[in-house]
C-alpha cells in the first residue's frame, strides 16, 4: 500500500484587501474593500477581516457595501500586483517542495510528503510557510492539511479558516467526527440547489452521504434527480469520503486545444453589426496573437453572441473548418465575420467570443500563389514585438479608435479588471 501523501492547500486570507492594506499601512485597522469606487453598482472583489465584521461580503453591489459600512475604504483595484505577489507566494512555497499547484491567484497546493524528513511533522512546516510569507509579504495565510487534496480544501475552508492558527488538518481515521457532523452544505461543490436535492432525500449531513453504500447512494440520486445522475453521485460519495487520487501537479501549463476571448458588452451600445464587428475584429487580434506566441496555429473558428432587446434574450454560438492551419489576422476575423454576419439574429449583443481550435504546432507552412503568407507572418510578429514591449495599446488597428472600440480600454485591464 502507498504511503500516505500530505498535502497543503495554502490560501491568502482577504488577498486582494491584505495587499492594499500592506501597501498603505494607514489603513492597517480601518475596514477596506477592492473595488471600483466609481461605479456603486460594480462588485466587491475581496473585503478585509474588519471590513466583513461590519457586514461587507465578497460579490456584493460596492453601493450595498458603503450602505452597511459608510466608513469603508474602496480600493480600485491593481491586478497585475496581485498576480505578481502570487508568483511571489509561489517562489516560497517552492522553497519548501517542488510539488506547487496554483488553484487560484490565492490558493495553491503543495505536496509536502518529501519535505517533512528535512523540515519536520507537517503543522511545523505549515508555520514556517506562514511566518515567511508574513515576514516578505505582511499578508496571512491559512492552511488545509489532509491526505488528499479535497481533504486539504475541505479542511482549509471548514476549519483552517475559522481557526486563530490559520492551521486544520483533516485525516482519514478522524472524519467520522469531524468532517461528517457539518452540514451537507459545507461540503466540497454542493451549493444552494444541491443542498436541497439531498435535503429532500433526508441527507442532512456530510456523514449521511458518506455512510451509504455507493450503489445505494446511486438509486437515492436518481430517484430525486429524474435523469441518469451516477457520475455525479460517485463524485458526491467520494468526496464526502474524501477520496481523491488526482495528484499535486507542478505548474499550470496543459496542452492547449484552443485559444479564446471573449468581452461583455453593453447591450444598448452595441445593436449596429458594424460595432459589433469592430469588436469582434479586436478579438481576433488578440486570439491570433496569442496563438503566435504559443508557437501555434489553428483550423476551426467559433464565434459566440449573447444576444438581449431588454425583454428576449438569446444565444448562438458557430463554428468553421479553415482551408488550412493559420495564426494570421485576416484569415481569422474572414471567417469570424462571415459566421457573425450569418447567425446574428439582429438583436443588441451583450457578450462576444472567439476562439480558435484544432490547434497544431507551427510547421511547413503550404505555400499561396496569390500571397506571401510567410512576409504576413513576419509582419505580425514584429507587432506582436511591439505590444509585448510597450504594451498592447502601443500599435493598433484604426477601427479601435472608433467610439465601439473596447481595445484601449482592454489594454489596461487583466482578466476584465485594471492591472
Amino acid at each position: 500500500m502507498p504511503h500516505e501523501r500530505t498535502i497543503f492547500l495554502i490560501d491568502g486570507q482577504s488577498f486582494y484587501a491584505s495587499i492594499e492594506k500592506a501597501r498603505h499601512p494607514g489603513l492597517m485597522n480601518k475596514p477596506v474593500a477592492v473595488g471600483d469606487p466609481s461605479r456603486r453598482s460594480g462588485i466587491i472583489l475581496a473585503a478585509c477581516p474588519i471590513a466583513k465584521a461590519k457586514g461587507v461580503t465578497t460579490a456584493e453591489r460596492v453601493g450595498e457595501a458603503l450602505a452597511k459600512c459608510p466608513d469603508l475604504i474602496v480600493i480600485r483595484p491593481r491586478m497585475q500586483t496581485y498576480i505578481g505577489i502570487s508568483l511571489f507566494m509561489t517562489q516560497i512555497y517552492e522553497a519548501f517542495t517542488d510539488q506547487v499547484e496554483p488553484y487560484s491567484i490565492d490558493e495553491q497546493f503543495l505536496d509536502v510528503t518529501g519535505s517533512i524528513p528535512a523540515y519536520g511533522p507537517p503543522e511545523l512546516i505549515a508555520e514556517l510557510i506562514q511566518n515567511h510569507v508574513k515576514l516578505s509579504t505582511n499578508i496571512n495565510v491559512r492552511v488545509g492539511v489532509g491526505p488528499t487534496k479535497i481533504l486539504a480544501k475541505m479542511a482549509l475552508d471548514n476549519y483552517a479558516k475559522k481557526t486563530p492558527e490559520g492551521v486544520s488538518e483533516l485525516s482519514f481515521d478522524k472524519l467520522e467526527n469531524t468532517l461528517w457532523d457539518l452540514p451537507v452544505h459545507n461540503m466540497f461543490m454542493v451549493g444552494s440547489r444541491m443542498t436541497r436535492h439531498f435535503t429532500r432525500m433526508g441527507l442532512a449531513k456530510i456523514g449521511d452521504i458518506a455512510r451509504l453504500e455507493l450503489g445505494d447512494f446511486k438509486r437515492r440520486m436518481r430517484r430525486e434527480m429524474k435523469k441518469q445522475s451516477d457520475i455525479q453521485a460517485e463524485y458526491y460519495w467520494q468526496t464526502a469520503r474524501g477520496i481523491d487520487p488526482s495528484p499535486v501537479v507542478a505548474g499550470i501549463r496543459h496542452k492547449l486545444k484552443s485559444i479564446s476571448h471573449g468581452k461583455a458588452l453593453r447591450s444598448g451600445l452595441y445593436r449596429k453589426l458594424e460595432d459589433i464587428e469592430v469588436v469582434l475584429l479586436e478579438l481576433v487580434v488578440e486570439v491570433c496573437r496569442r496563438t503566435r506566441r504559443h508557437k501555434c496555429r489553428g483550423s476551426v473558428v467559433s464565434v459566440g453572441a449573447a444576444e438581449t432587446d431588454g425583454t428576449r434574450s438569446s444565444w448562438f454560438g458557430r463554428q468553421t473548418q479553415l482551408l488550412q492551419p493559420t495564426a494570421l489576422t485576416h484569415e481569422v476575423a474572414a471567417a469570424a465575420l462571415k459566421l457573425l454576419r450569418e447567425h446574428w439574429s439582429g438583436m443588441p449583443v451583450s457578450r462576444l467570443t472567439i476562439s480558435l481550435g484544432g490547434l497544431s504546432d507551427e510547421g511547413v507552412d503550404q505555400l499561396d500563389l496569390f500571397e506571401d503568407r510567410q512576409a504576413i507572418l513576419r509582419m505580425e510578429r514584429a507587432t506582436d514585438y511591439i505590444k509585448d514591449r510597450y504594451g498592447s495599446d502601443a500599435i493598433m488597428r484604426a477601427s479601435s479608435l472608433l467610439e465601439a472600440g473596447v481595445a484601449r480600454e482592454r489594454a489596461e485591464q487583466i482578466g476584465g479588471h485594471y492591472k
